[in-house]
């Protein structure tokens, strides 16, 4: 396998969880035309009246008197993956520079440090030793494997207190980590989990999102009949889409089968898939692993003159340069997302915020800048409530779990970091492709969701077991 098919299959996994988990949470505006700003503008930094007169001191670990060092930790320098999350590293540094040029944070400067996980569960566990030696909170990242949370959760503080170190993630992809009371995450979690942190096993209540396959329902087909694409190369892949799998069936979907693809696949591959398609009638194709399966898939379908599918449907998987540049034959592909998408660039002042900060954005980068949000979120509170000597780990975690609705200042669907009942958004937006260039359909107005409750499904099933059931 080449350098560049590795790289794929990496991305596989990680936007696995984009499609199947989704982004995003609850209990925002009912509403088809979309939500309003809501929240306030991410350069309010602490009143200035909360640093007059005020001798500022070290707090904490991470807390001096001029300065608050957070850290990301992201899988980008593996050879299997080079800058596989570079988005979120170049987020976070973006940020820091935002937030330093636009006033501080209680009273303070922001200082980024930054830990390459390397795609290593042994990296990432340096990572949170590094960061629960220097900073105050780990914020912005995103590392695929990163099972034992011991670290991060028993860490000590300046005082010698095993307080832990708050991990406020753009996307946490072990359950470990998901599940982690110390852990808050822009990425929901379907997982349920013990109310100790720990993960549930074996048959249990897992959460979907099928609102783009109501919008698809009412208006384009109402019969859907499809194919689900399963990212295949591990066995957490192929169990992480099952909960989706089950949940249009639901819905509604008519599944003629549900087969395991993998970015590493030429397109030849897809010729008996194509003809599954055909012989099933199937109108509608989900992709759940990546924009290379997409592309690969819409090329051969094109190549054997098949033209019954009339939802090509991908998440934010296929929200890439790569997908832009892949030509018209991609052209109608919808795509689904819980964040304004930067087309939208102008309808909303957070999402101005990162567009103009970040060179190269990518939806990667866009969550680990929603992290940073959250986080100065919890800190401003902490300011508000304790003046700007109050910041501590502690402090900073009982602000954290505070918060149970989090839109980024209106960028993204509200959702609880914290996960639970309100951790899957029942809002979205829904693109096309076209011409190289994404579209809104639905609903068209910028700077707006689509949202309901019904939106957020809840299944009853092992992983396991239906994963067996995958071809």
């Amino acid at each position: 396998m080449n350098l560049d098919e590795e790289l794929d299959v990496k991305r596989g996994l990680a936007v696995t969880l984009l499609v199947v988990l989704t982004i995003l949470g609850a209990s925002c505006g009912r509403s088809d035309d979309g939500l309003d700003d809501g929240g306030t503008d991410s350069s309010t930094t602490a009143a200035p009246s909360a640093c007059e007169g005020v001798a500022l001191q070290a707090t904490d670990t991470g807390v001096t008197s001029d300065t608050i060092t957070i850290q990301v930790t992201a899988d980008t320098g593996s050879p299997l993956a080079p800058g596989l999350f570079q988005g979120n590293v170049d987020a976070m540094k973006g940020f820091e520079k935002y937030i330093n040029d636009n006033g501080g944070l209680a009273c303070r400067k922001l200082k980024l440090e930054t830990w390459d996980s390397k795609l290593s569960p042994d990296e990432s566990k340096n990572g949170q030793i590094n960061a629960c030696d220097t900073a105050l909170a780990l914020v912005g990242s995103n590392s695929l494997f990163n099972p034992d949370v011991k670290e991060m959760e028993t860490c000590a503080n300046a005082a010698g207190e095993p307080i832990g170190i708050a991990n406020v993630s753009a996307l946490s992809n072990d359950v470990n980590e998901q599940c982690s009371l110390h852990t808050f995450t822009i990425q929901l979690t379907s997982e349920p989990c013990q109310s100790d942190g720990t993960p549930i096993t074996g048959q249990r209540d897992l959460t979907a999102f099928v609102g783009q396959v109501d919008w698809f329902q009412k208006n384009v087909e109402s019969s859907l009949v499809g194919l689900y694409l399963v990212p295949g190369d591990l066995p957490t892949t192929i169990a992480s889409a099952t909960p989706s799998i089950v949940a249009q069936a639901n819905a509604g979907v008519d599944w003629i089968g549900a087969v395991k693809v993998s970015p590493r696949e030429e397109q030849s591959a897809y010729t008996p898939r194509i003809q599954t398609l055909r012989n099933g009638n199937a109108n509608y194709v989900f992709d759940g692993s990546n924009d290379a399966v997409m592309i690969n898939i819409r090329r051969e379908a094109a190549a054997q003159a098949l033209d019954s599918v009339k939802v090509w449907s991908c998440s934010l998987a296929c929200y890439t340069d790569k997908f832009k540049g892949a030509g018209s034959v991609v052209d109608g592909t919808y795509t689904w997302m819980q964040f304004l998408p930067f087309e939208d660039k102008g309808s909303n002042q957070e999402l101005d915020n990162y567009l103009g900060a970040v060179e190269t954005p990518d939806a990667f980068g866009a969550q680990a800048w929603m992290a940073g949000v959250l986080f100065q979120q919890a800190v401003n509170q902490v300011v508000e409530a304790r003046g700007p000597n109050g910041i501590t780990r502690a402090s900073l975690l009982e602000a954290l779990n505070s918060i149970d609705s989090f839109d980024a200042n209106g960028w993204m669907g509200p959702k609880d970091p914290k996960g639970g009942a309100k951790g899957t958004s029942d809002c979205q937006v829904i693109l096309t492709i076209n011409g190289g260039e994404f579209e809104r359909v639905f609903p068209t107005e910028k700077g707006t969701f689509d949202c309901d409750a019904g939106y957020v499904a809840t299944v009853n099933i092992d992983p396991a077991v239906e994963s067996a059931k995958v071809q």
